[in-house]
């Protein structure tokens, strides 16, 4: 079940870009989109090691940076 609370992101990609996504993900037994996640995942962990935490903004508004 989709959860209300969390953000959809809508990307474009070339369709080379987006055979290799999903052959990656099917070898790591992951959909596309869980592989996605797992490297922006990724990324934000290799930021925080370097740069520091990022702690979320305490109220709710939708913010792009």
């Amino acid at each position: 079940m989709r959860n209300k609370n969390n953000k959809h992101l809508g990307i474009e990609i070339d369709p080379e870009l987006h055979y290799k996504l999903h052959y990656i993900s099917k070898y790591y037994g992951r959909s596309a989109n869980g592989q996605i996640l797992y490297l922006i995942r990724q990324a934000i962990k290799d930021f925080e090691k370097t740069e520091g935490t990022i702690e979320p903004e305490s109220d709710n508004n939708d913010r792009e940076r």
